[in-house]
């Protein structure tokens, strides 16, 4: 703490401290916002501890507590504002503007009876479970009014955190059998089945991800919860967004909290502390080649210096990962694996969220992210192979809530259109399309969808149509002039939501129109999943539907590599999560110029391996327009 901190941090609590001592009270008083949480090392517990910020104090949990007060106090910072955050985790001090007004006998009164009731009643198994909420009071000094809320520990948490140093032993996945929770379905456990305290995830005070969850009550399609956190990366605080679509506000807010744990756990190794830096060349055939997974352009690495070519002699950070083609521990570089971790120095891609899912089990997670990296290898395959596709009926749907979404969509002008993307898998995958029938703002919202059943995969499609359509349609209007730049130079197509965004102008259908304007009738489910091209049988078992699909995938050559990204909040949840990377799939990424898949090997080759072409794909023939995917 510099001196300036400790100036203020003494004038702020001096005064209280001396009172509640007074009253024999032992709680030790303690400033927020004075310095870095990260970066310090955590204090010893002895007693309650009352931490200040302004007109507010929080009394954090009593030892010995699932979380500790220095587990508050990351978080009270995780969540402030990113001006005080900037401030305090860049170095500029925060000083008191004067004597702090609070330090009166009615104040050290109110809280020394809170503390003594909390210590009578702050001993279930609440307080004191592994991994359990603990509890948090916020006190308003100035009204006295208090707001109870949860706090999850800090699994990187200096005091009390228990994160383990990756190791090969720990990689090791088994497939053991999971029993589905119902047919029809591609889960072990219903969403109600998890333990989650939405408000542990979500609240202004401590949220583990994040300040709140935000409803959108103007939505016309579903009923959808957002909410985002801060994650620093150098100079910069990175906002990470997730959300729920489904049709009712409880259910979107369990399933934000499950995706923003996904999102969590992806960004930066949160469960084990990685262990291993290398190069390469050092490692040999014990590590994944990252240049499998696709590298940028020469042009991109010049123009670009914070990001670095590949080099097999530069030491890099990598964890361990399990090869499920071929049953053994393998090494993964941390940036493959972790989209959010490693240093500008080691950084040569910038990897997304692709691949990246949770599950009630380790074999329901690999299956989802399985999929995901399927869906999105078999949509850019179309796209920049500009390929027209089979067009689905969506008459021939079977499940009615979906064909009632299809028709609510209509309602709001749009129709709904479903496309068979599957290309060298068997494995079901379909592409969503909302056209707005008069052309206007919000033209194109694109989605997809991959799953063993059919229609799974298209439900899946059509629920990120559903709330995208009508949201691009409101976001293309605000940010137009900026979007029709895009139109002429599409090297402005830079973030994530510029790709979605920019085909919610009219005078981009054009480019999809090799898909949309293909002029051939409506095929029914059956015609194309049973008799065409039969999609692979369903098991009860969802054991068994993830090694139908291993087989797909590895037996035309490619390794499917899982690593574990668990992180402590949702093992206590009953949640694994994992980065399945499938080495030579096209790669989705985000910025025109940061494109690896145009580039890839496996665009060229594809078409003739799946049967479509009798050559490979030649450079001309390259569909070279940014991609529409969200």
């Amino acid at each position: 703490m510099s001196d300036g901190a400790a100036a203020t941090d003494e004038l702020v609590c001096s005064g209280l401290a001396r009172l509640l001592a007074e009253r024999g009270c032992d709680a030790e008083v303690v400033a927020l916002g004075v310095r870095d949480e990260y970066r310090a090392s955590a204090r010893p517990e002895r007693g309650p501890r009352v931490l200040l910020y302004g007109q507010l104090a929080l009394i954090g949990p009593v030892p010995p507590a699932a979380a500790c007060s220095t587990c508050l106090a990351r978080r009270w910072q995780a969540v402030r504002h990113r001006d005080l955050r900037d401030a305090v985790e860049l170095g500029g001090d925060t000083i008191a503007a004067g004597p702090w007004p609070y330090a009166t006998p009615l104040v050290a009164d109110f809280l020394h009876a809170l503390i003594a009731a909390r210590r009578t009643t702050d001993t279930g198994p609440a307080s004191t479970g592994t991994g359990a909420p603990s509890t948090v009071f916020q006190v308003d000094l100035s009204t006295l009014r208090v707001h109870q809320v949860p706090l999850l520990p800090d699994p990187e948490c200096p005091g009390c955190g228990d994160m383990v140093a990756d190791a090969s032993e720990l990689a090791v996945i088994g497939l053991p059998a999971t029993p589905k929770a119902e047919s029809g379905t591609f889960r072990g456990r219903d969403l109600d089945d998890y333990p989650l305290n939405v408000a542990a995830f979500a609240n202004p005070v401590c949220g583990a991800l994040g300040g709140s969850l935000w409803q959108d009550v103007t939505s016309l399609s579903t009923s959808p919860a957002v909410g985002s956190f801060t994650l620093r990366c150098g100079r910069f605080l990175r906002e990470t967004l997730y959300g729920g679509h489904a049709d009712g506000y409880r259910s979107s807010s369990r399933i934000a909290v499950l995706e923003g744990l996904e999102r969590a756990a992806g960004l930066r190794p949160r469960g084990k502390r990685t262990a291993v830096t290398a190069t390469l060349r050092e490692l040999g055939d014990d590590a994944l080649d990252p240049r499998e997974c696709g590298l940028y352009t020469d042009a991109f690495y010049q123009a670009n210096p914070y990001l670095h070519r590949f080099d097999v002699d530069r030491p890099i950070t990598w964890v361990w990962g399990w090869s499920l083609r071929d049953q053994r521990t393998l090494l993964v570089p941390e940036i493959l694996a972790y989209y959010h971790a490693a240093s500008v120095e080691e950084r040569f891609v910038q990897e997304t969220s692709n691949g990246c899912a949770s599950g009630g089990s380790m074999v329901e997670a690999i299956y989802h992210g399985l999929m995901e990296a399927v869906e999105r290898d078999a949509f850019l395959l179309s796209w920049y192979g500009g390929r027209s596709l089979p067009e689905i009926d969506p008459a021939s749907i079977d499940r009615p809530r979906t064909r009632m979404m299809v028709d609510r969509l209509a309602m709001y002008g749009y129709r709904a259109r479903f496309f068979d993307t599957r290309m060298t898998f068997d494995i079901p995958v379909v592409t969503a399309v909302a056209v707005r029938r008069d052309g206007g703002l919000g033209t194109l919202a694109f989605g997809g969808g991959a799953s063993l059943d059919p229609q799974v995969a298209i439900t899946a499609a059509l629920c990120e149509i559903a709330t995208d359509s009508v949201m691009v349609r409101v976001r293309a209007r605000a940010d137009e002039p900026r979007l029709r730049r895009m139109t002429t130079d599409f090297s402005r197509v830079q973030g994530l939501h510029d790709h979605p965004l920019l085909y919610g102008l009219p005078e981009m259908a054009r480019h999809a129109a090799f898909l949309l304007d293909h002029g051939t009738a409506l095929a029914p489910m059956a015609h194309l999943y049973e008799r065409d091209r039969p999609a692979p049988p369903v098991s009860t078992d969802l054991r068994d539907d993830l090694e139908r699909c291993l087989k797909q995938v590895t037996a035309q050559g490619f390794d499917v590599i899982a690593v574990d990204q668990t992180t402590p909040e949702q093992r206590d949840l009953g949640l694994t999560t994992v980065s399945v990377v499938v080495p030579g799939l096209l790669p989705i990424d985000f910025g025109w110029l940061r494109q690896r898949a145009p580039h890839a090997r496996r665009l060229r080759t594809a078409f003739r391996t799946a049967g479509f072409l009798d050559r490979d794909l030649r450079d001309d023939e390259i569909h070279s327009v940014p991609h529409p995917f969200p």
